[in-house]
């Protein structure tokens, strides 16, 4: 509690919706595929992002609070209809529809490797920071505390079930989880916090995971259209970022720390060549401009004494 304070979780959660932002701006222009073609941040890709973005803010002014919640998911719509008549879905590309998948376990076999493990416990510690950044954030929109007993049980349950569910992934042979801020920016656009809501959303999610044409379905959805609505919940991320800063005494002390943070975290991110001369091993750990303003954050909190 003493070390990782309301000030370094705002700052975590800052960090990590900028630091998104380039990857919710990139999906506007187009994501990867454009970049290769040369049709990035073409006038296609562009209106289809801003026409969800738009037809979000239009449904987040509504007087009917079921308009609000569904403003992502309407929003989505709109684009990919809107993408439809412009002839940017490619029907071509979807050869099956896969038919029903059931996870085998250990269907790669077991196997334990010792650098491997070393280099996926830095990455969970990293994983640990940014994942606490997000539950506070979480709290904070959902009108909970971010500090005293009951946040503490929150994040501590929070990151046990990141690894807990990480556990079962790699057993069912698929990617390890890690909770995202893309959560926090629905809860604030829509207005709904339930954990309840999340049970079924998490039920559904296990549903659908058995059948692959979901994903092929979602795979159709240009990158612009999907760019336009994470540009916007990143956006909000950060907002609640600066909320939870703004909620401390912010004097000179938080003033260094929120200062040498941020230029290390951003610094990181718009100039990652200047991590290349350091070894792998740490490269692989303060590549990510979150992770590196998160310890930083960390570190000048504790070390920095200051007498007003």
């Amino acid at each position: 509690r003493r070390i990782i304070t309301p000030l370094v979780s705002g700052i975590v959660v800052t960090l990590i919706g900028l630091c998104l932002l380039k990857v919710g701006i990139t999906a506007c222009g187009g994501g990867a595929a454009a970049q290769t073609d040369g049709t990035f941040g073409s006038l296609p890709h562009l209106a289809l992002a801003g026409l969800v973005i738009v037809t979000i803010l239009i449904f987040q002014c509504s007087g009917n609070r079921f308009l609000r919640m569904g403003s992502i998911f309407i929003g989505l719509v709109v684009g990919f209809v809107a993408a439809c008549f412009m002839g940017m879905v490619n029907l071509d590309s979807v050869s099956s529809f896969g038919g029903v998948n059931i996870p085998v376990p250990l269907k790669y076999g077991l196997k334990f490797d010792i650098s491997g493990i070393i280099a996926l416990g830095l990455i969970f510690m990293i994983t640990a920071i940014e994942a606490y950044g997000d539950i506070t954030a979480n709290s904070m929109i959902s009108g909970e505390p971010v500090e005293g007993d009951i946040f503490i049980k929150r994040a501590q349950a929070g990151v046990l079930g990141d690894g807990c569910n990480s556990i079962m992934s790699g057993l069912l042979c698929a990617f390890p989880n890690s909770i995202f801020a893309q959560n926090n920016g629905m809860i604030q656009l829509t207005g709904v916090a339930s954990r309840y809501v999340g049970y079924y959303v998490a039920g559904f999610l296990v549903l659908l995971g058995l059948f692959p044409a979901v994903g092929v379905a979602f795979s159709l959805i240009p990158t612009a259209v999907l760019g336009g609505a994470t540009l916007l919940m990143f956006g909000t991320v950060a907002a609640a970022g600066v909320r939870i800063i703004a909620s401390h005494d912010i004097d000179r002390k938080a003033t260094l720390v929120i200062a040498l943070s941020f230029a290390a975290g951003l610094g990181v991110e718009l100039q990652p060549e200047i991590l290349s001369q350091l070894p792998e091993t740490l490269r692989n750990i303060f590549a990510s401009g979150i992770t590196t303003g998160g310890l930083t954050a960390i570190v000048t909190n504790v070390v920095i004494r200051l007498k007003e």
